[in-house]
């Protein structure tokens, strides 16, 4: 994905009277597409701070940085160089976005999710001189850049879905399709999430980002198979939609749902399942016949005790298993800040710090190749030649 640049803010280098050029390519991009950031006229040996920072749709900010030195020419290539300190070190293009945080002093809990997937994210990129570590907003930066992260390419619709019973946001790729559906489905935390469908119809999926489990209304009452069903029937039904290539995508409980729905309802027949962050189930393993799907799981403890049952069905060859030691529970789309704890609403009403776990550098390399294995998997068994979204 490309986009014209615009040419960036100069500043005067303290340290050499240089004019220190910061090029950030592209400035406008999907949120899992990498970035090239590369600063120009600096002294040779000069030490520098990358500084990233972020306010969040609930007025918080974020940031993440790492420190810098140039080389020979005067250059830092973040692709290349390592960092040396910081949020994060070694040579990490992305880790300005995957180490954000919150900034000292924020309020406890927090969790970094986009709300409005119709509003990019937008994130100040500077240089600073020297080795800095907190004090940021209080300094002159040599050079500052602003970039726009998007969950949706252009010409992606967004489609409110409220139709018998069901609540849901669709997303539809631009172009003639029709297309594969994927009715996309997350956790216990409620409400209706969704940047993931988003850019999956950015990738050239129609995606329902279903709303099962809402803080409002189905805490504490019965939430029966049939909901999944309409939902799914809506997505099929669809005109842009392919009926005959829908997978299910599952996170966390939205897995225990998907796996039930994929084994057991005679409505719901799909090429396809993708989950991940997996809760332990209790299957009977001979009600299990699943001969023409597909299977991807990314998780941790639950593999054993699936592979299993998929064994005993006789078809453990449809699963394909990928696990991730030392990531979290919460596998997000690459790049997004890793949450080791966050604020969580127990049945919708106690506020609780939940542990997600995981460690920060192996949980955002898990998100990045989980995504391109997510979209892979999903290409091979639901793709025909739908164009991809481009921004």
């Amino acid at each position: 994905m490309s986009a014209v640049a615009s040419p960036p803010r100069r500043t005067l280098s303290p340290a050499a009277g240089l004019r220190a050029l910061l090029s950030v390519e592209p400035s406008r991009g999907l949120v899992d597409e990498k970035f090239q950031i590369v600063v120009r006229n600096l002294t040779p040996g000069q030490q520098v701070t990358l500084h990233c920072v972020h306010q969040s749709e609930d007025k918080d900010f974020w940031e993440a940085f790492g420190h810098y030195i140039s080389d020979q020419h005067g250059t830092v290539t973040v692709a290349k160089d390592a960092s040396v300190g910081g949020t994060y070190e070694g040579v990490e293009s992305m880790g300005l976005m995957w180490s954000l945080q919150p900034v000292p002093g924020s309020r406890t809990g927090l969790r970094l999710r986009k709300k409005d997937v119709l509003l990019p994210m937008v994130f100040h990129i500077s240089v600073y001189d020297g080795h800095v570590t907190q004090g940021f907003n209080l300094m002159t930066a040599l050079v500052t850049r602003v970039i726009e992260r998007w969950y949706m390419a252009p010409g992606v619709q967004r489609v409110s879905v409220e139709e018998k019973g069901i609540r849901g946001t669709m997303f539809i790729p631009p172009g003639p399709g029709p297309f594969p559906g994927i009715l996309d489905m997350w956790g216990g935390g409620g409400g209706l999430v969704e940047y993931r469908a988003a850019l999956l119809a950015s990738h050239g999926f129609v995606a329902l980002a279903l709303e099962y489990l809402s803080t409002a209304d189905y805490y504490g009452s019965e939430l029966t198979v049939d909901y999944f069903e309409i939902a799914y029937e809506i997505l099929q039904d669809h005109p842009m939609v392919q009926r005959d290539r829908m997978a299910l995508l599952g996170l966390s409980f939205g897995t225990s749902v998907t796996l039930s729905m994929a084994a057991y309802s005679k409505i719901i027949r799909v090429k396809t399942c993708f989950f991940f962050s997996v809760f332990l189930l209790s299957i009977n393993p001979y009600q299990v016949t699943l001969s023409d799907w597909s299977f991807c799981f990314s998780l941790k403890s639950c593999s054993p005790q699936i592979e299993r049952i998929m064994e005993k069905a006789g078809n453990r060859h449809l699963l394909h298993t990928l696990t991730y030691p030392g990531a979290g529970h919460l596998i997000e789309p690459p790049y997004t800040p890793h949450h080791r704890a966050s604020n969580f609403l127990v049945n919708g009403k106690e506020k609780v710090i939940m542990l997600w776990g995981g460690q920060t550098k192996p949980h955002a390399d898990a998100q990045e190749d989980s995504w391109e294995k997510i979209l892979a998997f999903l290409q091979q068994h639901l793709y025909f030649t739908a164009p991809q979204a481009r921004l």
